[in-house]
C-alpha cells in the first residue's frame, strides 16, 4: 500500500522528537521516529509510537460547539456564529461593567507557538489585562526566574548533542528515563560507549533512572539546596573550581560564599538524610569533569523554595565554569513540547513577548507600538493559581481555558471545584470530553489536536519544529489560531485580519528582530525545506545557535553571570505532625501523559499501570499494618485519595508517592493526587508546590458489601461479573421468578466463581475484586 509521508514533531514532552507520518489513501496513519532529526535519531518512546491510535480513535472528541444560557439550563449544540456571539457579548459586558482584570485565559504548554503567540496578542495587547497564564507555569516557572537571575534572561545554554560530549551528569528532581525517554537513551548509550562518565542521581526515590547512575543521593525532600551548597563547598574547599571564569566572567561569589560556610558538610548530611561521603564523591565527580551538565526538572521547579533550588543548582556550573562550551551547561527538562515556545512569545502572566521585561516601559512600548495598541498593562497579571483564587473570591469573573484540564492538574482540587463553580462564564477549548474540566463548562469549543493544524513548537534544547497538517478535524472543530482570531474579530478588534497561520508565525518572528531569541531569518518555507533551528536565528543564511555565551558574554547588566545567594535552605511547604506523619511527592509515570485524556485511550499505555498506586516504604507500612497491594487511604485537611498500595524499598522511609495524572474514577474522585496537594506556591515564580504535602496513610476497610439482582438472567450475572475483585463482595442476593438453581437464594462469591460456567463471562481470579458498593436492580 502506497503512504504519503509528512513530517511532525511529537505532542508529548519538551524532547521534541521529531516523526515521519504515514498517510494511506483510507487516512489510517502509521508512526515511525524521524531518523534524521537531531532531537531522537529515529527513535520513539511508548507514548510518541503510540500516538496514531490517540489520532485515528475520535471517540472522545469534541465536534461540535454547545452552549447553556444559564447554570440551570443543559447544554445544547449550535453553531460556531452562535458560540463566538456569545462568547464576545459575555466578554464585552463583563470587562465594560467589571474592567479588563475581570476576565483571564488560562492557556498550555500544549500550544502551538502561533496560537500562544495569539493569545498573548489578544490579552495583553487588546483586552488590556495581564491575566494570561499558562500551564507551563506549574512545570518551569522556577526554572525561568532562575535563568533570569543567573545569566539575564531565559535560556537554555546547551544542545542536546553536548550530552555526548559529557563526562559528568548530575540529574536532580527528575526521572528521565520515564519522563523524558528519549533523551534519557542517548545518556545511557553515551554511558556504555564510555563506562568512565559519572552520573549522579539526586531524588527522594530509587527511580528507573538510577539504573545506569554511580551514585543515588536519596535525600530527605526539600533539602536540595543544603546538597547543592554542600557540594559547592567541597569544590571550593578543594579549588576545584574554575578560578579564571569566576574573577573575569562572573559577579556575587563573596555573598554566596558566606552562606555556604555557614553549614558544614557534616551537618549537611544529615539535614539531606544522605552520607557525608556521598557529598565528598558527588563534589569529585563534578570538580574532576572536562564536561558537566546538570539536568533537572519538576523535583526542583514544583516548591515553594523552586528558585532558590535551581539558582543553588546553577551556582555549581558558574564555580566550575561548565557553561558556554562543548560538553557543558545546565539543561532543564521541559515537561511539556512547546513550553520555550510559550515563554518565546511572553506566554504567562509575568512575561512580556520575545524576552521583552515586562516591567520596562521601554520594552511595553516597543511591543505596544509593534500590535498598533497605545499601550500595554504594566502590572503583573494573576497567574495559574492565583486566577482561580480569584475566581473563588468573585473579582475574576470569566476565564478562558485551552488545552489544559485544571481540575485534575492544579494543586488542592478543592478549591478548584469551588472556583469554577463559582465563576460567572466559563469558556473550556479542548479536543476531548474526558476532561474532568468541560463539566463546568458554560461554552465548549471543538479544537483540532495534533496532524490536524500547522504551526511550530520549540523544545527544551531551543530547537524549533514545523509540524504539517495531515488530517481534517473531525466534526466541526477548528484550529486553536482559528477561534483565536475570529474571537479577537468579533471582539472589533483590530489586526487578527489573518488568513493562514503562517501571517502569525511571520509576525512573531518580526518582533523577535533585535533580541536575544531572534528568530526573523527563519520562515515556514525554511523549516520545512531545511528542517529544525535552534534559536537565535537572525538572518535568513544563519545555520541556528546549538549553543550559547560562547563568548562568555552574560545577558546581565556588565555582561556577567551572577552568583545568587539562596533566600531559603529548606522547603518551608508544612510540616509534618503526629495527624499527618509522612511527606507526599507526586510525579509522571512512564506510559502517561498530564491527565490522561489523550494516552488513557490506548490500552498499550494502560498496561503499564492502569490504576493509581502509592509507593510506600516497608517501614512505614508495617507501623500501619498495610501489605503490598492492600488499599491506602490517603488523606490530610486538604482531601483524600485512595490507591493501591506498592509497599518498596525505592521509596526513602517518611516519604511516600503518587502518580499525578489520574482525575475522577468511575465517576467517583478517589484518585485524584492533587486533592492532597497545597496550593501554596514560590513567592517568586509562583510554581505550585507539587512536592511536598504532610498526609496520612491508613489501610482500607471495607464495608459490607451486597449486590441485589432483580429479575436477573446472563445479562445481569455478566454485568456484576465484568467488576474485578470478586472476593471482596460479601453476599450477591438473586431475585426472580425463573426456574434456575442459582435464583432466589445468596449466593457467597465462592460459590459463583466454582460453578458459572458461561463461556463469555469475564474469567474471575481470587483476590482480584476490590470495592464494589452496587444495588443492581435490572432485568433481560
Amino acid at each position: 500500500m502506497k503512504y504519503e509521508t509528512s513530517k511532525s514533531t511529537c505532542s508529548y514532552c519538551g524532547v521534541g522528537c521529531g516523526v515521519l507520518v504515514k498517510k494511506d489513501a483510507r487516512n489510517n496513519i502509521k508512526i515511525e521516529g524521524d531518523p534524521d532529526h537531531p532531537a531522537n535519531r529515529g527513535q520513539l518512546c511508548s507514548k510518541g509510537r503510540n500516538l496514531h491510535y490517540v489520532v485515528q480513535d475520535t471517540s472522545d472528541r469534541l465536534l461540535h460547539p454547545s452552549m447553556r444560557w444559564s447554570r440551570n439550563h443543559p447544554m445544547q449544540k449550535v453553531e460556531w456564529d452562535t458560540a463566538l456571539e456569545r462568547a464576545s457579548a459575555v466578554f464585552k459586558s463583563i470587562i465594560r461593567k467589571h474592567g479588563p482584570d475581570s476576565v483571564g485565559f488560562y492557556v498550555s504548554g500544549q500550544c502551538l507557538t502561533e496560537e500562544y503567540y495569539l493569545v498573548n496578542k489578544l490579552v495583553k495587547g487588546f483586552i488590556g489585562t495581564n491575566n494570561i497564564d499558562t500551564n507551563s507555569r506549574l512545570c518551569m516557572s522556577s526554572a525561568v526566574s532562575a535563568y533570569t537571575k543567573t545569566f539575564g534572561e531565559d535560556c537554555v545554554p546547551v544542545s542536546y548533542d553536548d550530552v555526548e560530549l559529557a563526562d559528568c551528569f548530575m540529574i536532580a528532581g527528575a526521572n528521565p528515563a520515564w519522563c523524558h525517554p528519549i533523551l534519557f537513551r542517548r545518556l545511557e548509550a553515551h554511558k556504555t560507549s564510555n563506562p568512565q562518565v559519572k552520573i549522579i542521581v539526586v531524588d527522594p526515590r530509587k527511580t528507573a533512572s538510577c539504573s545506569i547512575a554511580d551514585l543515588h543521593l536519596q535525600i530527605k525532600p526539600g533539602t536540595d539546596v543544603v546538597l547543592f551548597n554542600a557540594i559547592a563547598r567541597r569544590l571550593l574547599e578543594k579549588r576545584m573550581v574554575d578560578e579564571n571564569f569566576i574573577v573575569n566572567h562572573t559577579e556575587g561569589l563573596e555573598n554566596y560564599q558566606r552562606l555556604i560556610s555557614e553549614t558544614s558538610l557534616r551537618r549537611a548530611a544529615e539535614i539531606c538524610g544522605v552520607a557525608l561521603a556521598d557529598i565528598k564523591l558527588a563534589a569529585r565527580y563534578i570538580g574532576n569533569a572536562t564536561g558537566f551538565i546538570s539536568m533537572w526538572a519538576m523535583g526542583l521547579n514544583q516548591s515553594v523554595i523552586g528558585v532558590d533550588k535551581n539558582l543553588a543548582l546553577l551556582n555549581i556550573s558558574l564555580l566550575t565554569g561548565h557553561v558556554g562550551k562543548p560538553g557543558s551547561g545546565p539543561l532543564s527538562l521541559t515537561g511539556q513540547p512547546n513550553a520555550m515556545g510559550g515563554r518565546e512569545v511572553g506566554g504567562m502572566a509575568t512575561l512580556l513577548a520575545a524576552h521583552r521585561n515586562q516591567s520596562s516601559e521601554k520594552h511595553r512600548d516597543e511591543v505596544a507600538s509593534f500590535w498598533g495598541v497605545k499601550s500595554l498593562p504594566a502590572e503583573p497579571g494573576l497567574t495559574a493559581t492565583q486566577m482561580f483564587e480569584a475566581l473563588e473570591a468573585g473579582t475574576l469573573k470569566a476565564i478562558w481555558i485551552i488545552c489544559t484540564n485544571p481540575m485534575v492538574s492544579l494543586p488542592h482540587s478543592g478549591k478548584m471545584n469551588k472556583a469554577l463553580q463559582k465563576a460567572r462564564f466559563v469558556v473550556v477549548q479542548d479536543i476531548s470530553d474526558r476532561s474532568d474540566t468541560t463539566e463546568f463548562a458554560d461554552l465548549l469549543l471543538p479544537a483540532a489536536g495534533w496532524l490536524e493544524k500547522e504551526g511550530t513548537m520549540t523544545n527544551s534544547d531551543r530547537r524549533i519544529s514545523h509540524l504539517t497538517k495531515v488530517l481534517d478535524p473531525p466534526g466541526e472543530a477548528l484550529p486553536d489560531a482559528e477561534i483565536l482570531w475570529k474571537f479577537a474579530q468579533r471582539m472589533g478588534f483590530s489586526g487578527f485580519d489573518y488568513n493562514h497561520v503562517g501571517e502569525v508565525y511571520e509576525e512573531h518572528c518580526q518582533l523577535t528582530k533585535g533580541t536575544s531569541i531572534d528568530v526573523s531569518g527563519l520562515s515556514y518555507e525554511r523549516l520545512i525545506n531545511e528542517g529544525t533551528f535552534q534559536w537565535p536565528v537572525p538572518y535568513q543564511d544563519h545555520p541556528g545557535t546549538p549553543r550559547l555565551f560562547t563568548d562568555r558574554q552574560f545577558y546581565c547588566k556588565g555582561g556577567k553571570a551572577q552568583f545568587n545567594t539562596p533566600r531559603e535552605i529548606l522547603s518551608g511547604t508544612e510540616s509534618t505532625s503526629s495527624a499527618f506523619s509522612l511527606i507526599l511527592t507526586t510525579g509522571r509515570i512512564r506510559d502517561q501523559w498530564h491527565t490522561m485524556t489523550r494516552t488513557g485511550k490506548v490500552n498499550k499505555l494502560m498496561s503499564h499501570s492502569s490504576m493509581p498506586f502509592l509507593e510506600i516504604n516497608p517501614i512505614d507500612a508495617m507501623i500501619r499494618g498495610i501489605q503490598d497491594g492492600d488499599i491506602a487511604i490517603i488523606n490530610n485537611n486538604r482531601g483524600e485519595v485512595r490507591a493501591k498500595a506498592q509497599v518498596t524499598t525505592k521509596i526513602r522511609e517518611g516519604v511516600v508517592f503518587l502518580p499525578m495524572h489520574w482525575g475522577k474514577i468511575l465517576n467517583r474522585d478517589f484518585g485524584r493526587a492533587n486533592n492532597l496537594t497545597t496550593s501554596r506556591y514560590d513567592p517568586i515564580s509562583k510554581q505550585p508546590d507539587f512536592k511536598y504535602a504532610a498526609v496520612e496513610v491508613t489501610k482500607f476497610v471495607k464495608p459490607r458489601q451486597k449486590i441485589c439482582i432483580i429479575g436477573a438472567g446472563a445479562a445481569s450475572f455478566r454485568f456484576v461479573l465484568s467488576y474485578r475483585e470478586l472476593n471482596q463482595i460479601d453476599e450477591i442476593h438473586v431475585f426472580s421468578n425463573e426456574s434456575h438453581p442459582f435464583y432466589n437464594r445468596v449466593l457467597l462469591p465462592e460459590y459463583i466463581s466454582e460453578h458459572l460456567q458461561w463461556d463469555d463471562l469475564v474469567k474471575l481470579k481470587e483476590g482480584e475484586l476490590k470495592k464494589l458498593d452496587i444495588t443492581l436492580h435490572s432485568s433481560t
